[in-house]
């Protein structure tokens, strides 16, 4: 499949609207849900923590949805690297055992840690990095 098609634009627009979703609903409604994955050993307020995270999600999404072609790849690595840089969060809300968005059992924690390593790929798989990283590390042996 290239770097670009129809299935790869779709899932990148349907990543871009989620996140879009997600860093609105951290400014807004769901502001005290997002409260309670925040780990209780990061030393910033938990509020700034929510907010600055919304303001990131907004704007990862709205790359996903907007930035050239030129920097698709560069704008999925760093959505990947976000989805990496909040799962301390998910973890969190397990261990803890805390209560939010409807995930009021271990079990329910639980599986919900199985979809981050998903989003991270998604973010790969639907901007092209993964391939363009390895297209150009393909080049790069060719070239030695």
């Amino acid at each position: 499949m290239p770097l670009t098609s129809p299935v790869r634009t779709t899932g990148r627009l349907a990543l871009g609207a989620m996140l879009l979703f997600a860093g609105t609903s951290h400014l807004t409604f769901a502001r005290q849900e997002f409260s309670a994955q925040v780990p209780p050993w990061i030393p910033v307020d938990t509020d700034l923590v929510v907010l600055a995270s919304g303001v990131a999600e907004l704007t990862l999404g709205g790359a996903l949805i907007a930035a050239p072609r030129r920097h698709r790849a560069t704008v999925g690595w760093v959505v990947a690297a976000f989805f990496v840089a909040i799962f301390p969060g998910n973890i969190s809300q397990l261990v803890t055992r805390t209560d939010a968005f409807g995930l009021d059992s271990d079990r329910a924690r639980a599986v919900r840690l199985l979809f981050q390593p998903l989003l991270v790929l998604w973010a790969l798989w639907s901007t092209g990095a993964w391939r363009s990283w390895r297209q150009r590390r393909a080049s790069a042996r060719v070239i030695q």
